[in-house]
């Protein structure tokens, strides 16, 4: 099935996930294998960029030769494609990093695991204003996540740069122990933070917001290294933890061809796991 026609399951699957939940309930775990020996399909629930890009290049690349049929289910927030792995509507999803989705398991009472890490979204602090973070102002107003993850993130970048300090941890505001320049915090939800940039003096943005806005390394002010914590992994159940196709996929994902693939498309911004 073609890209255009197979990436659209489509982010209105939250709607329904009460009604596939139901069929999950009653297929169990893996599927089985179709009777001409290929893997089958696996949908894989994603953001447009940079994971669903890359799903639909390894589809239309490397999946038919491993027997692996790939549908990416697009969804548009980070919300939403937890629940919808939880609930069946989808087997695997791949935009979060461990810390997340431990996050989501402690706050919804699942169990998703993780079956590798993928990838780095780097992300960054944009400005119009300033072109270095050093730049900053007395009283700078600052733009960050506000989901407790790359909430987290953004602050232990700034920390990292002797900006403010934060307690081991931190996962929200309260978590600053120094403000020394008083910084004027906002917590602005992901999807938005791009149009924030003209309205502050720095705003942070992962990469899967950031390059749909048209956001470049170029134009970061402070940008996250290679040594983050918050590599994006393939996430899915315990029953199909061990499953072929999620095996396939990972590998498929992490293999030199994808590598090289992702290193051509995004430079900087997406860095590949090494193997």
């Amino acid at each position: 099935m073609h890209f255009s026609t197979k990436r659209r399951l489509a982010t209105t699957i939250a709607a329904g996930v009460a009604v596939v939940a139901l069929a999950a309930c009653s297929t169990g775990g893996q599927t089985e294998a179709p009777e001409d020996g290929t893997l089958g399909t696996i949908r894989v629930g994603a953001l447009p960029v940079p994971a669903g890009d890359m799903l639909t290049w390894v589809d239309e690349n490397l999946a038919e030769e491993a027997g692996l049929d790939i549908e990416w289910v697009e969804f548009t927030d980070y919300n939403t494609p937890n629940p919808a792995l939880t609930d069946g509507s989808t087997e695997a999803n791949l935009f979060q990093n461990s810390t997340f989705m431990e996050t989501y398991n402690s706050q919804a009472g699942g169990s998703l695991v993780s079956v590798g890490e993928i990838y780095l979204p780097a992300a960054a602090y944009y400005s119009e204003s300033i072109t270095s973070i050093d730049e900053l102002p007395d009283g700078a107003s600052i733009a960050i996540p506000n989901d407790p993850t790359n909430e987290g993130r953004a602050l232990e970048i700034l920390a990292a740069e002797g900006l403010i300090e934060i307690a081991d941890g931190t996962t929200n505001l309260d978590g600053i122990t120094a403000n020394p320049q008083n910084f004027a915090f906002t917590e602005v939800e992901n999807a938005t933070l791009p149009l924030a940039i003209p309205d502050n003096d720095a705003v942070f943005v992962t990469s899967s917001f950031a390059i749909p806005a048209g956001l470049t390394q170029e134009q970061a002010i402070l940008t996250e290294g290679t040594d983050s914590n918050y590599f994006n992994i393939l996430a899915t159940t315990p029953e199909l933890e061990n499953d072929p196709r999620v095996t396939a996929l990972r590998d498929l994902l992490t293999s030199e061809e994808t590598q090289q693939y992702i290193l051509d498309t995004w430079g900087g911004l997406i860095v590949p796991v090494e193997n």
